[in-house]
């Protein structure tokens, strides 16, 4: 049986128009929903990315001539837009990443947030000034790159092309930006608002494909700079592909987050909490809980955890994992903590989704007794899957998340504020929570774990992002030529 597309197929947008790829390969895009045909997306050609470095180029000298004052007015306009679409938004990225309505509208309200801090930054790069002599002033300015480019995942359609469209293109850069293509309908979206909302041809572009995109991207010596967000694995390649090239990158990678629970937590709020953690978004997000370490007896709070998380229910208020393929990998890990010993609690895997038996669903799953060396413990699961290990001190606790290798995020459950700030000061991650499930700083406070989580220096939203995305210059200015030549001349 042939399905139709819902949407026509998708073509990049080069020079403020939408194209042809010169490519004949491309990919059907499927909702994991219920696995209908919603697109077919190209998998450009290196050409492609030509055209689109080309155009970027073309427009960089305007756009970064263009005071920020000025240039921003194009984010108060996108925000407004952003806002009278969001239904539409929420509901495109509901049916092509498998979310939960409301948490696509959440999604939409985040990209919100993130344009929002763009407006402000006139008020953050106004540089320094001082007179360092008699009549000698030293000055600092932030500049723009140039071409840079964004590679985003699947997880998040809208808010991550978000964390760097606005901060880069507010600050002069024109970008290249290259979506997932499990999920290249928001971004074609956003172009169009952006355009809408005053943005010069060029100063945005956006290329659809692989992997082979990618490299090209990492090669291409029209590209300046090269954010990127996905798998560790695919991080380190093109952390170490760009920097090769000598370019700037920024490549933030997976995470296995670890929620340490101590007795003295309120149960009700903890319980929760964990479970909003582990199954939001059907657990594909970086900063999902992945990993719970109990210290001492916390078997009343376990007990609280599976109560609330018998209350997702796959197909209502817990969405669709990405693909089959990500359905199946997630349930071989939780048959793999089976066999290797630990007690599955609550068992999500092969759900009935009534209506959406074509859709991709993973139950919310909770398994107890895991030993630091299991899969389930060590690895990126990506999926509604909570791994319960314990110990006796918190100490111990703090051993098991520090060795680790990620270094995104972890949360310490407790009413004991000692024991809270010596978890803040000893966990190896990058955004620590207290009796925070997602410790997701806001805005102006930017986004970044550690170690194998994060290659490159900065952070990709906030302040931080600043320094990333420009460049400094340092200017010395002498208007007195009555005192004559000294050692600052």
């Amino acid at each position: 049986m042939i399905q139709t597309m819902k949407y026509g197929p998708v073509k990049n947008f080069i020079d403020g128009a939408f194209v042809e790829s010169e490519t004949s390969k491309i990919m059907q895009v499927i909702s994991p929903v219920d696995g209908s045909l919603l697109s077919e997306v190209p998998m450009s050609e290196a050409s492609d990315l030509d055209l689109a470095v080309q155009s970027a180029k073309a427009a960089f000298k305007k756009w970064s001539a263009t005071p920020i004052k000025e240039r921003v007015q194009v984010f108060f306009r996108y925000k407004t837009l952003l806002e009278k679409n969001l239904v539409e938004l929420a509901k495109l990225v509901e049916e092509e990443n498998g979310k939960t309505y409301t948490e696509a509208v959440a999604e939409i309200e985040k990209s919100i947030e993130l344009t929002e801090f763009a407006c402000s930054l006139p008020q953050l790069i106004t540089g320094e000034l001082l007179e360092v002599s008699k009549g000698i002033e030293c000055r600092t300015e932030y500049v723009p790159l140039g071409v840079v480019a964004s590679i985003v995942p699947f997880n998040f359609p809208s808010m991550v092309p978000n964390w760097t469209i606005p901060n880069a293109i507010a600050l002069g850069n024109c970008m290249i930006m290259k979506p997932s293509e499990k999920v290249p309908l928001s971004v074609g979206r956003l172009a169009e608002l952006l355009k809408e909302a005053g943005l010069p041809d060029g100063v945005l572009n956006v290329v659809h494909g692989d992997s082979a995109i990618v490299e090209a991207i990492c090669d291409h010596p029209g590209i300046e700079a090269v954010s990127f967000v996905g798998s560790t694995k695919v991080a380190k390649i093109v952390y170490k592909r760009a920097t090769s090239n000598l370019k700037r990158c920024l490549a933030l990678g997976g995470a296995k987050n670890h929620l340490l629970v101590l007795p003295d937590a309120i149960p009700g709020m903890t319980a929760q909490n964990i479970t909003a953690s582990m199954s939001g978004c059907a657990g594909q997000r970086c900063m999902a809980a992945s990993a719970m370490v109990g210290v001492g007896n916390v078997d009343h709070i376990i007990d609280q955890l599976v109560i609330e998380a018998q209350k997702v229910v796959p197909g209502q208020n817990l969405g669709a994992v990405i693909s089959k393929e990500s359905k199946e990998r997630i349930e071989a890990y939780i048959t793999s903590a089976e066999k290797q010993g630990a007690k599955i609690l609550l068992d999500g895997r092969q759900p009935n989704v009534p209506g959406k038996e074509n859709g991709y669903y993973v139950g919310p799953t909770v398994i107890d007794f895991v030993t630091p060396d299991m899969d389930v413990a060590k690895e990126e699961i990506f999926g509604p899957v909570i791994s319960i290990m314990r110990t006796k001190t918190l100490d111990e606790a703090l051993a098991i998340e520090n060795a680790n290798a990620y270094g995104n995020a972890a949360s310490v459950f407790t009413q004991n504020g000692g024991a809270a700030r010596y978890v803040i000061n000893n966990a190896s991650a990058g955004m620590v929570g207290v009796n925070v499930g997602v410790p997701v700083p806001r805005e102006p406070f930017s986004f970044g774990g550690w170690n194998e989580s994060k290659f490159g220096v900065g952070d990709i939203t906030g302040k931080s992002s600043i320094e990333f995305w420009t460049k400094l210059k340092k200017s010395t200015t002498k208007w007195n030529p009555e005192a004559g030549v000294n050692w600052m001349s």
